[in-house]
């Protein structure tokens, strides 16, 4: 076996613990709401407004908010985004156990590679203050060239989403776009 001389050092690999230092991102990301309350005007979407800031905060230019009822709607929403390349595609909301949470199971079907340890991680911070967060059950990877996470449709959930995907997110495409590790 051939032996490869490491090129990375310790310090590439730690965390970024200042969020102005983030890279900048480039390409495009789409917020899916999953609430048919907040669909038909009943109920106000207090989740997607800051998933749209923080993304434009990183750079993103063409950040769109969508709004859906839960169930197949979900689907085809992620769909045409995953159909017309969004780099970026995160969902709120449908990631609980009531009847009509199926955020999970419209997002399954067009997942080509999974990226369990990103959920577990949002999943294992939620608990850290509620062990409600435990019932989520969204679901993170690639579709063709769109990397789609399941966030759960609560502030808090969102807030410990953010706090995972945002040291990684920048990696990730340039994975996705056959970059090396430096």
């Amino acid at each position: 076996m051939k032996q490869v001389p490491s090129r990375r050092t310790d310090a590439d690999c730690s965390a970024r613990e200042d969020a102005a230092a983030a890279p900048a991102l480039h390409g495009t990301a789409r917020v899916v709401i999953a609430s048919t309350r907040a669909a038909d005007g009943t109920y106000e979407d207090r989740t997607g407004p800051t998933l749209v800031q923080w993304l434009r905060g990183r750079g993103l230019d063409a950040v769109e908010r969508q709004v859906v009822s839960d169930g197949p709607e979900v689907g085809r929403a992620l769909a045409a985004a995953i159909a017309e390349g969004t780099d970026i595609i995160i969902t709120s909301g449908g990631t609980g156990i009531s009847p009509t949470d199926v955020t999970p199971e419209q997002t399954a079907p067009l997942i080509d590679q999974e990226m369990p340890g990103i959920l577990e991680e949002v999943r294992r911070r939620g608990a850290e203050k509620t062990a409600t967060a435990l019932l989520s059950r969204g679901l993170a990877g690639m579709a063709g060239r769109s990397f789609v996470v399941n966030l759960p449709g609560s502030r808090g959930g969102v807030a410990d989403g953010i706090s995972v995907l945002d040291p990684i997110l920048d990696h990730l495409l340039e994975q996705r776009d056959g970059g090396d590790h430096a």
